[in-house]
């Protein structure tokens, strides 16, 4: 498999296990992720339906992203809008058909599958650079500005999301919590020990997290 393969890989696969990840957050009842929370909140307060909200919402920051640094926007970027909907429905759908009804220890383990799920996808598309999600791509041009490390602008963004979905009225659970301070960290970890050896070799010194 040379680069570019490699890269058309890890971004399809990331983004497919991220899009599993939020239908087992879904399954487990414990809260949406932060930029979740921060879509329900505004959606709440409007009179479309969600779907629609959703993609209007990520093609009004694509078009922010294009001329911040269009870079970002590819192939995982489309993916992100026209295809992540669909697989988390999907998941959603498949998860709750196999366990109906999850006790609290399933679910319990559920939540930690999908922290670490949703992580290793976004470090593997992340580090294949064929574009990212419009919210992705927010803490990462942020990193690269050198504003901060990449975890630590992670999870400046994840907590301003919580907070303000939390605000217009979106439910918070342990789940976006432990999301909005802990996902920055964890993809840091899967991008250091996975995606970027599997990328560029085990030997290569030339790349840096941001």
């Amino acid at each position: 498999m040379n680069e570019k393969q490699r890269r058309v890989f890890m971004t399809v696969a990331g983004v497919l296990i991220s899009g599993f990840s939020v239908g087992i957050f879904n399954f487990s009842v414990f809260g949406m992720d932060p930029f979740q929370v921060l879509a329900h909140g505004i959606w709440r307060h409007t009179a479309i339906g969600y779907g629609t909200f959703y993609t209007l919402v990520n093609l009004l920051m694509l078009i922010g992203i294009f001329f911040i640094d269009k870079s970002k926007i590819g192939l995982g970027t489309l993916i992100n809008i026209f295809l992540l909907g669909y697989v988390v429905q999907f998941s959603s759908w498949l998860f709750a058909s196999w366990i109906p009804d999850p006790t609290l220890i399933i679910r319990s383990l559920a939540l930690i599958i999908a922290i670490l799920s949703i992580c290793f996808g976004s470090a593997l598309y992340f580090t294949g650079n064929l574009g990212v999600s419009t919210y992705d791509a927010v803490a990462l041009i942020m990193s690269e500005k050198k504003i901060a490390k990449f975890q630590y602008c992670r999870i400046a963004t994840d907590l301003v999301c919580t907070i303000t979905g939390c605000l217009l009225g979106a439910t918070v659970g342990v789940g976006t919590l432990i999301t909005a301070m802990f996902m920055g960290p964890i993809i840091a970890f899967f991008n250091r020990t996975v995606a970027i050896p599997f990328r560029y070799g085990k030997q290569n010194k030339g790349y840096q997290i941001p």
